[in-house]
């Protein structure tokens, strides 16, 4: 059953209309304004929110929504709320500007904190993941029936190990995590990849870990985290507790991990984070 939810088939729906609200300003020479936290925001971005705040309103108005581009929401106000929509309009905004299809529109469903699920689309493949912890997860190519995703635990004999990574963003910590990580599972394939795809690879078991250690905020992670967690794995924090998404005054992500669940090399990626 693909659509495991009632809001489910909803949701990516508004998520395909936000994508198609995107592609015009794609490689238009789309002006670029710069927020208060010095990241971009483009039309494209505002378009795809408007989209979504629409759709998201028709589908549950009774549940409310927190957008990247609508994010000053009092903590008092957001101290009310059991269950919440938690939104990237335009995930990956610098990859958007400067050309190429590795960004997404990411929309999850939060209840008492933990993702229900989560919706991922590509405006420029027209491909889509969604998923969520117990409802598993899928992923449909446009035009073609959706297939059920699952996480790898370990390549196949002879072939390395695979992490993703950002494209644009990393620390001498994570540095040092791959190489102890190296040491411990044996080669490494290094795969440098915009936006929530770096969730995606792993929950379709084309990569095996995914390590964090470098700023994300909510947004950027909660909708990829469903499908990684209907997939079978998990997103830990480093000190291997399940990462959160409680009703508090900053929207920033910890450091985190996202792997497998039943990865026999978690423990010593665990350890590697200690040290």
């Amino acid at each position: 059953m693909t659509f495991a939810h009632p809001l489910l088939e909803g949701v990516l729906a508004i998520a395909r209309e936000a994508g198609e609200a995107i592609l015009p300003f794609w490689r238009a020479g789309v002006d670029v304004t710069t927020k208060t936290d010095d990241s971009p925001v483009t039309a494209a971005d505002l378009a795809a929110h408007h989209v979504i705040v629409a759709g998201l309103t028709r589908l549950a108005p009774h549940i409310p929504i927190l957008s990247e581009e609508d994010c000053n929401v009092p903590l008092s106000v957001r101290e009310g709320w059991t269950q919440w929509w938690l939104v990237d309009p335009l995930d990956g905004t610098k990859e958007f500007i400067s050309g190429t299809e590795e960004f997404t529109v990411n929309i999850a469903l939060i209840g008492q904190g933990d993702v229900v699920f989560g919706v991922v689309t590509m405006p420029v493949t027209g491909r889509a993941w969604w998923g969520g912890a117990g409802l598993g997860a899928w992923c449909q190519t446009a035009g073609d029936a959706p297939e059920p995703i699952e996480t790898q635990p370990a390549p196949p004999a002879g072939e390395p190990f695979t992490v993703v990574a950002s494209r644009r963003h990393s620390s001498p910590q994570q540095q040092a995590l791959l190489a102890g990580l190296e040491s411990a599972v044996g080669p490494l394939s290094l795969t440098s990849i915009g936006s929530s795809l770096k969730f995606c690879l792993v929950a379709e078991g084309v990569a095996h870990c995914y390590p964090r250690l470098a700023p994300t905020s909510q947004w950027d992670t909660a909708a990829a985290q469903g499908v990684l967690e209907g997939a079978g794995g998990e997103v830990v924090d480093t000190q291997g507790k399940p990462f959160r998404y409680l009703v508090r005054e900053s929207l920033l992500n910890e450091h985190f991990l996202a792997l497998p669940g039943n990865a026999p090399w978690r423990g010593a990626l665990l350890r590697l984070c200690e040290a």
